[in-house]
């Protein structure tokens, strides 16, 4: 599990702008998604190309986190790379930031029905959640996916966002979904990339400028004080 250390600097412009660390410190279980992105074999089984070894570890807290947000009410969605078409339409990255051998592997492991595709076996997935392939790193880019369309249809305003890798796929979705008036945080002890330093790079940055950044534990006292603001206003 990574060593979670956000920058003091981030804490600070936090606490100034907003009087206190979390502004999304009370949650409506019901408004909300938990976003798995990319817990697929390219990426959690071991051998693979994208494998990302600390992945594996934050399995557990993703599927707590994701009964518990079932258990209240919240919607679950779980998201993964798909390669189908991409070597076209995505001919850039796949053309001029890897190598053609390494291009060619990444494209035939995540093609629809390949080993990599596939979702990692820890992973519990319930019959009620959704599944989303996308096309890009974010799910939220025009042409990647259509989870937007499957949240606003569900009366989602709250997204917690888990998976790996923190810097790349879960950063991208993270950022974009903030663009698009969501309500996000990135899950600390729910995300995974190759380093300490890239994963906190990217929760420094994300925190105050995109949304906010808590633990599972805070996540469930967050969704829990909503749940009682709804008893109360009841």
């Amino acid at each position: 599990m990574h060593k979670i250390a956000i920058s003091q600097a981030s804490l600070d412009r936090m606490k100034t702008r907003m009087g206190k660390l979390h502004p999304f410190d009370t949650i409506d279980p019901r408004q909300t998604a938990l976003l798995v992105v990319d817990m697929q074999n390219y990426f959690v089984k071991p051998g693979h190309q994208g494998e990302v070894p600390l992945a594996r570890e934050i399995v557990p807290n993703i599927n707590r986190l994701a009964a518990e947000l079932r258990r209240r009410g919240g919607h679950v969605v779980w998201i993964r790379n798909g390669t189908t078409d991409t070597c076209e339409s995505w001919s850039n990255y796949h053309g001029h930031l890897q190598k053609p051998e390494r291009a060619e592997r990444r494209l035939k492991a995540m093609d629809i029905g390949e080993d990599g595709y596939e979702y990692w076996h820890g992973n519990d997935i319930r019959p009620e959640d959704a599944q989303v392939t996308k096309k890009r790193y974010s799910a939220f880019i025009q042409g990647s996916s259509n989870v937007e369309r499957h949240l606003r249809d569900r009366n989602i305003d709250t997204l917690l966002i888990t998976g790996t890798a923190t810097n790349v796929c879960c950063e991208s979705s993270a950022r974009d979904a903030m663009m698009l008036n969501f309500k996000v945080v990135m899950v600390s002890d729910g995300l995974a990339t190759h380093t300490d330093d890239e994963h906190n790079a990217t929760l420094s940055a994300f925190y105050g400028q995109f949304g906010d950044v808590q633990t599972v534990e805070e996540l469930l006292q967050s969704l829990e004080r909503g749940d009682q603001k709804k008893a109360a206003a009841a």
